[in-house]
């Protein structure tokens, strides 16, 4: 049975982090093409990031499951997809941390400063209160499902008084006017879980061999078509660095200017789909991994985003779509006029304008 929508589903409402790879644009046109399936009750986000689609996938009443390789990943899908504490009792515990007096601890050694010059992601006054925070959090012997509240809880809050450009990488020369906010923890806007839900922190190679889905939707992390640029600048393991050392609490040996994790060093981070080399054979290594993908993954539907600034061309993903199932729909996103239309396959991107767009492609297995 076809699903039948009002306008909700235009303005599902979501939160996340500014975050270089975020869909919260694209949520309204995922729903418009999911409208005109039938029978869909369990999906997966295979690439869910800050788990805008999958917040808006379980606030819709879909049974799913939120994929990433990211521990902040699973953070954000336990807090909105699993937590079934009541506000109340995670409002005590964001007022108790509120009241914290900071100090000096690991994270205003190595991210916080009082001088601009110094280019450090925080002022001293928020590192010294996210120090005494994180070391509280600990102290509160919560379970998993908990911590994760007031982890995405401490998340925003970071995220709303940090001076940097939404990364983590480098940091700005003068201060942000919203790093002189005072940190301050708020309620997650969690929803009433209507669905069964599931969080994976995994490879999506792994999830997909062992689940079937009526709708999967895959967003993986291309890399981009500039030859010239190193795959560091667009690992995301290396972006958001401080959100998996924030969670961990592990201290973890740093190196740089931007104090990265050692374990986000390009040498040992990053994903298969953000590979920029080719292989033996003279592919492209993450449009290899990508046919893997879709060939391997048992659901009905699958609906795939693509940026024009990516690895394939699309003549190549026509082929690696025909070659496990039928294209229904490719369209391209018209951000500024808020509509999608039919995709133009005679040109081949429709960049010309030298901006980046957006596509959805969607796809029935065979």
């Amino acid at each position: 049975m076809r699903r039948q929508y009002s306008d909700e589903f235009k303005n599902i409402r979501t939160e996340g982090i500014k975050y270089a790879g975020s869909k919260v644009k694209i949520i309204p046109y995922i729903f418009q093409i999911l409208s005109e399936l039938d029978e869909i009750v369990n999906v997966l986000d295979g690439f869910s990031g800050t788990t805008r689609v999958s917040q808006a996938f379980g606030k819709m009443g879909y049974n799913t499951t939120s994929n990433d390789i990211s521990v902040w990943s699973e953070v954000f899908g336990t807090c909105y997809l699993q937590s079934t504490g009541s506000d109340r009792y995670y409002q005590e515990i964001l007022n108790h941390l509120n009241g914290l007096k900071g100090y000096d601890g690991w994270f205003t050694e190595n991210y916080g400063a009082d001088q601009a010059d110094l280019k450090k992601p925080f002022q001293r006054k928020n590192t010294q209160k996210l120090d005494a925070i994180r070391d509280e959090i600990d102290n509160l012997n919560l379970d998993w499902t908990d911590k994760c509240v007031l982890f995405t809880s401490l998340i925003y809050g970071l995220d709303s008084v940090d001076s940097t450009l939404g990364h983590y990488v480098a940091y700005l020369s003068d201060w942000s006017p919203r790093s002189y906010k005072d940190l301050n923890l708020k309620l997650p806007g969690r929803f009433e879980l209507t669905s069964e839900n599931r969080v994976v922190r995994g490879d999506i190679f792994d999830t997909i061999s062992k689940n079937e889905f009526d709708f999967v939707y895959l967003d993986p992390p291309y890399g981009s078509n500039n030859e010239k640029m190193p795959p560091s600048r667009v690992r995301y393991a290396s972006y958001y660095h401080i959100w998996t050392t924030v969670i961990l609490n592990d201290k973890p040996v740093l190196f740089g200017k931007a104090n990265r994790r050692e374990d986000t060093r390009d040498t040992v981070a990053g994903s298969v789909f953000e590979e920029f080399r080719k292989n033996e054979n003279g592919n492209f290594i993450a449009l290899e991994a990508l046919r893997k993908l879709i060939m391997n993954t048992r659901s009905r539907y699958i609906l795939l985003s693509y940026s024009s600034g990516g690895r394939a061309t699309k003549q190549e993903l026509n082929d690696i779509i025909a070659e496990s199932g039928k294209l229904l729909k490719a369209v391209e996103i018209d951000y500024k006029k808020n509509v999608m239309g039919n995709m133009r396959w005679t040109n081949e991107w429709i960049n010309s304008d030298g901006k980046c767009h957006e596509y959805l492609f969607l796809m029935e297995k065979y």
